[in-house]
């Protein structure tokens, strides 16, 4: 009989297969689409899914139980904004797993685990805005250099 055998486990202990999926549904949650390894991408889709649901009762204790789950204020803030609202009408199949091919090296079977209706911009967002405010941030000081080296020379 298949009592309690309801996850795959991966070949490692709970709290480590906790973490990886935490961070993966962080990640899902963040960038709304990731590619992983098919087998991992299809026991992600429960937890994200899970998420999802919680986000969408809205009440004290969903959100303090994704926020014990995820352990990232940011995500939990997207996930009970954005998320829920997109999702509302929707009852349940928020993701989609797509297969990607094989990955080259082991020949793992890929795959592309996305949130259904995503935002194609949010993928890589913070890595633009983190890149803008730098390159901004190198020309300010550049500016600030020319005009130091003009009063010298005056």
């Amino acid at each position: 009989m298949r009592h309690g055998d309801a996850h795959r486990k991966f070949n490692m202990p709970k709290s480590q297969r906790r973490a990886l999926f935490s961070n993966l549904t962080s990640a899902l949650l963040t960038h709304e689409q990731i590619t992983i390894t098919l087998t991992r991408a299809k026991e992600l889709r429960t937890f994200a899914d899970n998420m999802i649901t919680y986000a969408k009762k809205g009440d004290l204790n969903s959100r303090r139980l994704a926020a014990a789950f995820l352990r990232n204020d940011e995500v939990v803030s997207k996930l009970f904004s954005t998320l829920a609202e997109r999702y509302k009408s929707r009852n349940g199949g928020y993701t989609r797993v797509l297969k990607a091919g094989f990955r080259y090296g082991d020949c793992a079977p890929m795959a592309v685990i996305e949130l259904v209706d995503r935002d194609v911009n949010a993928k890589g967002a913070k890595d633009l805005a983190r890149v803008a405010a730098e390159k901004a941030a190198a020309e300010a000081a550049e500016k600030a250099e020319a005009t130091a080296e003009t009063s010298e020379n005056a």
